[in-house]
């Protein structure tokens, strides 16, 4: 999938899991094409996205925070697609399926590192609406950012480990 310089800290053993379960999960879920970006460093924690989860991974010698934050458009189409029908307008429904998604891609990924024998135990996600909520990823550490894009918009992927 991707490399990473030295710079950012972290290795592909790492990220690769959570950007594979990404494309898998929405694919899978949805049936929409799923294109990965260039990843970057971010710097700081402004939101990128109108609604946003953040999930903890925590191992033994290793934590992480993910966060996924969608523009509304690609949010909404993948609702839809998920469920299968138009929405009513229900950000309930909307916040739900955020949640749903990033237990989906975390749970994906913790099969993967099982595999590679590293073990996580994950918490709640926890989703905010708005664009002014900051990201707070629970580790500290070097943030990757992954933009994606589907044929409704764009959703970001932020993956942090110490």
């Amino acid at each position: 999938m991707f490399e990473w310089t030295a710079a950012s800290n972290m290795n592909s053993q790492y990220i690769n899991p959570l950007l594979e379960s990404t494309i898998t999960v929405l694919t899978t879920m949805t049936m929409i094409e799923v294109t990965a970006g260039k990843p970057s460093l971010k710097t700081d924690n402004r939101n990128l996205g109108d609604i946003t989860s953040t999930i903890d991974l925590a191992g033994s010698d290793k934590h992480g925070s993910l966060a996924i934050s969608f523009s509304e458009a690609a949010i909404v189409n993948i609702t839809e697609k998920m469920l299968g029908e138009k929405l009513d307008g229900s950000d309930e429904t909307i916040t739900d399926a955020v949640g749903e998604i990033t237990n989906m891609i975390t749970g994906s990924a913790k099969r993967i590192y099982s595999e590679q024998g590293i073990e996580f135990d994950l918490t709640r996600p926890t989703t905010v609406i708005g664009k002014e909520n900051p990201i707070e990823h629970s580790v500290k550490g070097a943030v990757i950012l992954i933009p994606f894009s589907t044929e409704a918009g764009p959703f970001y992927v932020e993956v942090c480990f110490n």
